[in-house]
């Protein structure tokens, strides 16, 4: 299996990635609770003392997981600074080896991507395996959660609805399905493993015609909506899946690789403890909670915090 065809976006750069993060800037700027730490995010100094510093990138998703670290430690009685809001991979990955950031929300197969582009990402346990034999010695990965941010195809509700195909239905269901449909996704979506050609090799699909889009962004949102394209490539956390009534299509062969929420830690900055509240996060957080949480945020513009409050809470763990 190649690696993550995201490892394009192994900086987290969703799809309108500068909307995103102009969104979280402006919830962040509005009072989020998170950004009550009004320190530079990317100064280089060291948490004092027994404070756990949470870091998150710059998208909302990101900034949400990490309201949700800091909460579930506090709840143990850990104190916790944020750094919101950062910036990509490379600033934050420099951050936490220095010991800046304790924890930072993190995606196993995008992580591994950029530790080393040529793994291969099999399996879930051999790619965190892989990424933390490529880790800093300072740094290791928690337990990932179900919950997952990856490629998708993913098809509008009327194509649904005229082929039965539901959340259990599976791209192996689009065979005989795929000549009566336009797919719709970036122009590098064509000539990837990780799209129309590992469709083809790997599920046998064949479509009517393939319409060049975005990486997933608002282009390929409204194709979808109008039925321009009657199946395309989504990620699997857009609020608009919930919005539109979309139908993720499941990938059994794990086409799309690995994108599993997992905490990445600066180890002796966190405790037993510490590590226990994250873990059990991490087994309670699916990508339909996700899905959920983050079009809360996205969508219905609630406070990031309160939504990590409020599903904590619900979890059984704030």
């Amino acid at each position: 299996m190649t690696t993550n065809a995201h490892s394009s976006r192994s900086f987290r750069s969703h799809p309108g990635a500068a909307a995103v993060a102009l969104a979280a800037a402006t919830v962040l700027l509005a009072g989020c609770s998170s950004s009550d730490d009004t320190s530079d995010p990317l100064a280089g100094d060291k948490a004092a003392g027994d404070t756990v510093v949470v870091g998150s990138n710059n998208f909302a998703e990101s900034i949400l997981i990490a309201d949700i670290y800091g909460e579930a430690l506090k709840a143990k009685g850990i104190k916790v600074s944020y750094k919101p809001n950062i910036g990509s991979r490379e600033t934050t990955y420099g951050l936490l080896k220095n010991g800046s950031i304790t924890v930072l929300p993190e995606y196993n197969g995008s992580l591994l991507a950029y530790l080393d582009a040529k793994a291969e990402q099999t399996s879930l346990a051999t790619v965190n395996a892989a990424a933390k034999a490529k880790l800093d010695s300072k740094l290791t990965l928690l337990e990932s959660s179900p919950a997952e941010d990856k490629d998708s195809v993913t098809v509008n509700a009327e194509t649904a609805k005229k082929y039965n195909l539901t959340a259990t239905s599976t791209l192996a269901d689009l065979k005989d399905i795929a000549p009566d449909l336009v797919l719709g996704g970036s122009p590098e979506f064509q000539t990837r493993q990780q799209g129309i050609l590992g469709l083809e090799s790997v599920y046998g699909l064949k479509f009517k015609s393939f319409k060049a889009l975005d990486a997933g962004g608002p282009l390929t949102q409204a194709a979808l909506k109008k039925n321009t394209v009657q199946a395309a490539d989504i990620f699997t956390t857009d609020p608009t899946i919930t919005k539109e009534k979309f139908v993720v299509l499941q990938d059994p062969e794990n086409l799309f690789g690995f994108a599993n929420v997992t905490p990445l830690v600066y180890k002796s900055g966190l405790s037993q403890e510490g590590i226990d509240a994250l873990n059990a996060v991490s087994a309670k957080l699916d990508t339909k909670a996700l899905l959920d949480l983050d079009s809360q945020v996205q969508l219905e513009s609630k406070d990031p915090l309160d939504v990590a409050k409020a599903w904590l809470k619900s979890a059984g763990l704030g």
